[in-house]
Protein backbone atom coordinates (compact mmCIF):
# COMPACT_ATOMS: atom_id res chain seq x y z
CA UNK A 1 0.00 0.00 0.00
CA UNK A 2 1.41 3.36 -1.05
CA UNK A 3 1.57 6.10 1.60
CA UNK A 4 0.70 8.88 -0.87
CA UNK A 5 -2.21 9.27 -3.27
CA UNK A 6 -2.00 8.09 -6.86
CA UNK A 7 -1.94 11.67 -8.19
CA UNK A 8 0.81 12.69 -5.76
CA UNK A 9 2.88 9.62 -6.69
CA UNK A 10 2.44 10.47 -10.37
CA UNK A 11 3.75 14.02 -9.77
CA UNK A 12 6.73 12.71 -7.79
CA UNK A 13 7.68 10.24 -10.52
CA UNK A 14 7.20 12.81 -13.31
CA UNK A 15 9.61 15.20 -11.56
CA UNK A 16 12.52 12.77 -11.81
CA UNK A 17 14.99 14.04 -14.40
CA UNK A 18 16.79 12.00 -17.01
CA UNK A 19 19.55 14.56 -17.72
CA UNK A 20 21.80 16.58 -15.41
CA UNK A 21 21.16 14.31 -12.47
CA UNK A 22 23.25 14.66 -9.32
CA UNK A 23 25.31 11.48 -9.98
CA UNK A 24 25.93 12.62 -13.56
CA UNK A 25 27.14 16.03 -12.40
CA UNK A 26 29.51 14.42 -9.87
CA UNK A 27 31.14 12.36 -12.64
CA UNK A 28 31.28 15.33 -15.05
CA UNK A 29 32.91 17.64 -12.49
CA UNK A 30 35.51 15.02 -11.62
CA UNK A 31 36.37 14.30 -15.25
CA UNK A 32 36.64 17.99 -16.13
CA UNK A 33 38.87 18.68 -13.11
CA UNK A 34 41.19 15.87 -14.27
CA UNK A 35 41.51 17.34 -17.77
CA UNK A 36 39.04 15.15 -19.65
CA UNK A 37 36.90 16.97 -22.19
CA UNK A 38 33.57 15.50 -23.24
CA UNK A 39 30.23 16.01 -24.94
CA UNK A 40 26.87 15.47 -23.29
CA UNK A 41 24.05 13.27 -24.61
CA UNK A 42 25.49 13.00 -28.13
CA UNK A 43 22.46 12.83 -30.44
CA UNK A 44 24.12 10.75 -33.19
CA UNK A 45 25.08 7.84 -30.96
CA UNK A 46 22.67 5.06 -29.98
CA UNK A 47 21.17 5.67 -26.55
CA UNK A 48 22.41 9.26 -26.36
CA UNK A 49 25.14 8.43 -23.81
CA UNK A 50 25.33 10.72 -20.78
CA UNK A 51 29.01 11.52 -21.38
CA UNK A 52 30.97 11.01 -24.61
CA UNK A 53 34.76 11.25 -24.72
CA UNK A 54 35.56 11.25 -28.44
CA UNK A 55 39.34 11.24 -27.96
CA UNK A 56 38.97 7.97 -26.03
CA UNK A 57 36.10 6.61 -28.19
CA UNK A 58 34.31 6.01 -24.90
CA UNK A 59 30.71 6.49 -23.77
CA UNK A 60 29.85 6.74 -20.09
CA UNK A 61 26.36 5.92 -18.89
CA UNK A 62 25.53 7.15 -15.37
CA UNK A 63 22.61 4.93 -14.39
CA UNK A 64 20.15 5.21 -11.55
CA UNK A 65 19.97 1.94 -9.66
CA UNK A 66 16.17 1.83 -9.52
CA UNK A 67 15.48 2.75 -13.16
CA UNK A 68 18.04 0.36 -14.64
CA UNK A 69 17.53 -2.58 -12.28
CA UNK A 70 20.88 -2.63 -10.46
CA UNK A 71 21.28 -5.41 -7.92
CA UNK A 72 21.81 -3.21 -4.84
CA UNK A 73 19.77 -1.76 -1.98
CA UNK A 74 18.52 1.09 -4.24
CA UNK A 75 17.37 -1.25 -7.00
CA UNK A 76 14.47 -3.05 -5.31
CA UNK A 77 10.97 -2.98 -6.73
CA UNK A 78 8.20 -0.97 -5.06
CA UNK A 79 5.60 -2.93 -3.14
CA UNK A 80 2.72 -1.67 -5.28
CA UNK A 81 2.16 -2.30 -8.97
CA UNK A 82 5.12 -4.69 -9.12
CA UNK A 83 4.24 -6.23 -12.47
CA UNK A 84 4.29 -2.80 -14.16
CA UNK A 85 7.65 -1.88 -12.61
CA UNK A 86 9.19 -5.27 -13.35
CA UNK A 87 8.25 -4.94 -17.04
CA UNK A 88 9.43 -1.34 -17.25
CA UNK A 89 12.79 -2.03 -15.64
CA UNK A 90 13.32 -5.16 -17.75
CA UNK A 91 12.64 -3.10 -20.91
CA UNK A 92 15.17 -0.51 -19.70
CA UNK A 93 17.79 -3.21 -19.11
CA UNK A 94 17.22 -4.77 -22.54
CA UNK A 95 17.41 -1.36 -24.22
CA UNK A 96 20.67 -0.61 -22.36
CA UNK A 97 22.21 -3.89 -23.55
CA UNK A 98 21.14 -3.30 -27.14
CA UNK A 99 22.50 0.28 -27.19
CA UNK A 100 25.83 -0.80 -25.73
CA UNK A 101 26.05 -3.66 -28.24
CA UNK A 102 25.47 -1.22 -31.11
CA UNK A 103 28.05 1.21 -29.74
CA UNK A 104 30.56 -1.61 -29.39
CA UNK A 105 29.98 -2.62 -33.02
CA UNK A 106 30.71 0.99 -33.98
CA UNK A 107 34.06 0.79 -32.17
CA UNK A 108 33.08 2.62 -28.99
CA UNK A 109 33.96 1.55 -25.45
CA UNK A 110 31.09 1.67 -22.93
CA UNK A 111 31.40 2.29 -19.21
CA UNK A 112 28.48 2.19 -16.79
CA UNK A 113 28.69 4.06 -13.49
CA UNK A 114 25.92 3.18 -11.03
CA UNK A 115 24.31 5.70 -8.70
CA UNK A 116 25.17 3.61 -5.62
CA UNK A 117 28.88 3.67 -6.58
CA UNK A 118 28.84 7.44 -6.14
CA UNK A 119 27.70 7.34 -2.50
CA UNK A 120 30.02 9.30 -0.21
CA UNK A 121 31.91 6.27 1.11
CA UNK A 122 32.62 4.83 -2.37
CA UNK A 123 32.82 7.95 -4.55
CA UNK A 124 36.59 8.52 -4.52
CA UNK A 125 37.41 4.91 -5.36
CA UNK A 126 34.83 4.84 -8.16
CA UNK A 127 36.04 8.07 -9.75
CA UNK A 128 39.71 7.09 -9.54
CA UNK A 129 38.85 3.73 -11.08
CA UNK A 130 37.00 5.51 -13.89
CA UNK A 131 40.02 7.74 -14.56
CA UNK A 132 42.35 4.73 -14.57
CA UNK A 133 40.07 2.86 -16.98
CA UNK A 134 39.91 5.80 -19.38
CA UNK A 135 43.70 6.13 -19.39
CA UNK A 136 44.10 2.37 -20.03
CA UNK A 137 41.62 2.54 -22.92
CA UNK A 138 43.55 5.43 -24.46
CA UNK A 139 46.92 3.72 -24.08
CA UNK A 140 45.66 0.36 -25.40
CA UNK A 141 43.96 1.92 -28.42
CA UNK A 142 47.05 3.90 -29.32
CA UNK A 143 49.37 0.93 -28.81
CA UNK A 144 47.26 -1.13 -31.23
CA UNK A 145 47.15 1.73 -33.71
CA UNK A 146 50.91 2.24 -33.71
CA UNK A 147 51.73 -1.47 -33.62
CA UNK A 148 49.79 -2.04 -36.83
CA UNK A 149 51.74 0.63 -38.70
CA UNK A 150 54.66 -0.45 -40.86
CA UNK A 151 57.49 1.49 -42.45
CA UNK A 152 55.49 1.50 -45.68
CA UNK A 153 52.85 3.60 -43.95
CA UNK A 154 55.43 6.36 -43.68
CA UNK A 155 56.43 6.12 -47.35
CA UNK A 156 59.77 4.46 -46.59
CA UNK A 157 61.10 1.35 -48.21
CA UNK A 158 61.98 -1.50 -45.91
CA UNK A 159 65.71 -1.76 -45.24
CA UNK A 160 67.45 -4.65 -46.96
CA UNK A 161 68.48 -7.56 -44.82
CA UNK A 162 72.16 -8.25 -44.07
CA UNK A 163 74.04 -10.12 -46.78
CA UNK A 164 71.99 -8.89 -49.76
Amino acid sequence: MDVVSKDKRSKIMAAIRSKNTRPEIIVRKYLFSRGFRYRLNHPRLPGHPDIVLRKYRTCIFVNGCFWHGHDCHNGHLPKTNQEFWRNKINRNRERDKEEQRRLSEMGWHCITVWECELANDRRDATLKSLEYTLNRIYLNDHAIKYKSMTDDDYGMAAEPEMGE
